[in-house]
C-alpha cells in the first residue's frame, strides 16, 4: 500500500486550512463534518468561506499566511493556487510532525483525502493513492447506489446493544457469531424498511435466546484456479465469516487476500514427496478445531471434489458430528483451459472430457491407458508434470497418434499464466528443456490446435 488507511479524530481539535478559495472552502466543509475546530489563512476568500465566517463556524485570518501560524494544530490542509507556497506549508507542517495535505500534490503530502461514502457512524474511504482521483470518484458512486443510508441507523443499534453482546458471551467468536447473524437476518431487514423500533425487540429477543456456541463448523471451500474473481459469493461469504483458514499451496495469494483480516492462517500446503501436515492430520485438526466451537474454512485450489481430497476430509468430519459446508469451486481443468482459448469439448474436435490424476495415493500412475488413448476425447491431466515422459510413452504405445497436439498451462488464471504447446511425442523434450513450475496441466487432445484462433487472454504469449 502506498498510504495506511486510518481515521483521525478531530472532534474539537485545532485544524489549519491555508487558502480561502472554493476548493478550500470544499476542504473546510469536510472537517466542519468531522466536527474540527476550522482556522482559515487568506489574503481574500470565497463568499461560502465568508459566510462560514460571519456564522462565527470558522475562524477566518485575512492575512498572507506566516511560519507562525502553524502552532499546535492536529492537521493542516493547503488549498492555493500557489506551488511555492503550498510547499512552504508542507515543510513547515512535516518539521512540526503535523500531517499535512496539499491538494493536488500528492508529492507534498503526508496524507490524503480519500472519496467518502458517508454513511455515519460507517465511513467507507477510497483511494488512489493520488494517481486517478476521477477513478476513486467512480467507485464511491458505485457504492453509494448499493449501500443504504439504513446502515448508519443499523451500526448505531449494534453500538447500543454492544455491551450487553460483550457481557453475555464468553468469547469473541461467539460475539462475533452474534453480529454476522443479526446483521445478515431479520433485524437488518427491518432497519432497512424504517422499523428501528421492532428491529431493536428482535436483537433483544435474539440475544435473550442465544448461548455460547459448543461446536463450530467446517467449510470446504474451492478458491478456485487463481484468479479471485473466479470465487463464488458464498465462497467469498464464508471466507469472510471464518475464524481459522486452512489453506493449500494451490491457493493464489490474490484469493488470499480475501480472506477475513484477523482469522487465523494455518497453511497446510502439500507437494509431491513434502507435505508440511499428513491428510489424516488436517482430518484430525479440521475435527479438534470445529469442537472448540471455531468456524473453520477449509480453502483448496480449484474444487474441493476434483483431486482435492475433500471426500476424505468429510468423512471424518461426519464421523465426528461435526457439521459443515461444501461450497463448489471452479477446477484447474475449466478454469486453466478457458484462460488459454482451448474448449475442452468441439463438435469437430472431442465429444468427450476426461479429468485424470497423475499421482496416485501410492505414487504411481497406473492408469486405464486404453481407455485414453481414443480420438476425438479430450484429456486434462493434474499433477502430471514430473510423469509427463511416462504418459507420453505410455498413449502412444496404447494408439495415441505421436503429433496429437498437447498444451501446458503454467499457473493458470494468474498473472503468471504461461502455455506451452507441443506434441504428444515432443513433450518429454518440451518438459526436459523447458523451466515449467508447478502447478502446470496437462492438456492432451486436437482442441488444443484451437488456441491460436481461440486464444484471448494472454494473447502476446
Amino acid at each position: 500500500m502506498n498510504y495506511l488507511p486510518i481515521f483521525i479524530n478531530i472532534t474539537q481539535k485545532p485544524c489549519l486550512v491555508v487558502g480561502g478559495g472554493d476548493i478550500a472552502y470544499r476542504k473546510i466543509n469536510l472537517l466542519l463534518k468531522a466536527n474540527a475546530q476550522v482556522s482559515c489563512v487568506a489574503q481574500a476568500c470565497c463568499n461560502g468561506v465568508t459566510q462560514l465566517a460571519k456564522n462565527n463556524t470558522i475562524t477566518v485570518i485575512e492575512k498572507a499566511f506566516e511560519p507562525s501560524d502553524i502552532k499546535s494544530q492536529v492537521l493542516i490542509v493547503s488549498a492555493t493556487n500557489d506551488r511555492a507556497l503550498n510547499a512552504q506549508v508542507s515543510d513547515l507542517a512535516k518539521n512540526a510532525n503535523i500531517p499535512v495535505n496539499v491538494v493536488d500534490s500528492p508529492d507534498l503530502c503526508t496524507f490524503i483525502m480519500p472519496s467518502i461514502v458517508d454513511r455515519s457512524p460507517i465511513v467507507i474511504a477510497i483511494s488512489s493513492a493520488g494517481k486517478a482521483p476521477v477513478l476513486a470518484r467512480l467507485i464511491r458512486a458505485k457504492l453509494e447506489s448499493t449501500i443504504p443510508n439504513a446502515y448508519g441507523k443499523l451500526a448505531e443499534l449494534a453500538g447500543s446493544f454492544r455491551a450487553q453482546v460483550k457481557a453475555k458471551f464468553n468469547n469473541i467468536e461467539d460475539r462475533r457469531y452474534f453480529w454476522e447473524k443479526a446483521f445478515s437476518g431479520v433485524v437488518a431487514e427491518k432497519v432497512f424498511s424504517g422499523k428501528t423500533d421492532e428491529a431493536e425487540l428482535d436483537l433483544q429477543t435474539q440475544l435473550d435466546k442465544s448461548t455460547d456456541s459448543e461446536m463450530g463448523e467446517v467449510y470446504l471451500v474451492g478458491g478456485g484456479p487463481g484468479d479471485p474473481d473466479l470465487l463464488t459469493f458464498k465462497a467469498l461469504r464464508l471466507m469472510q465469516q471464518a475464524d481459522v483458514i486452512l489453506y493449500d499451496r494451490l491457493v493464489s495469494d490474490e484469493v488470499m487476500e480475501l480472506v477475513r483480516r484477523d482469522a487465523e492462517l494455518i497453511y497446510v500446503g502439500k507437494e509431491r514427496d513434502n507435505h508440511s501436515v499428513p491428510q489424516d492430520g488436517i482430518n484430525q485438526l479440521l475435527v479438534d478445531l470445529a469442537k472448540q466451537g471455531r468456524r473453520v474454512c477449509r480453502l483448496k485450489g480449484g474444487d474441493p471434489f476434483i483431486f482435492g481430497r475433500g471426500g476424505e476430509e468429510i468423512e471424518t468430519l461426519a464421523e465426528n458430528g461435526v457439521p459443515f459446508q461444501v461450497v463448489p469451486g471452479i477446477t484447474a481443468a475449466s478454469g486453466c483451459s478457458t484462460y488459454s482459448g482451448i474448449p475442452l469439448t468441439h463438435r469437430d474436435y472431442s465429444q468427450s472430457c476426461r479429468f485424470v490424476t497423475g499421482h496416485l495415493k501410492d505414487g504411481t500412475m497406473n492408469l486405464p491407458w486404453d481407455e485414453l488413448a481414443v480420438e476425438q476425447q479430450t484429456i486434462v491431466f493434474y499433477m502430471a508434470l514430473k510423469g509427463s515422459k511416462h504418459l507420453s510413452e505410455q498413449l502412444q504405445a496404447h494408439g495415441m497418434r505421436g503429433d496429437m497436439p498437447v498444451a501446458l498451462v503454467e499457473k493458470g488464471t494468474t498473472p503468471e499464466h504461461k502455455v506451452h504447446t507441443t506434441t504428444l511425442a515432443k513433450l518429454p523434450d518440451l518438459v526436459a528443456n523447458e523451466t515449467i513450475h508447478a502447478p502446470t496441466l496437462i492438456i492432451v487432445g486436437e482442441v488444443v490446435k484451437l488456441r491460436e484462433k481461440l486464444n484471448w487472454f494472454d494473447a502476446e504469449s
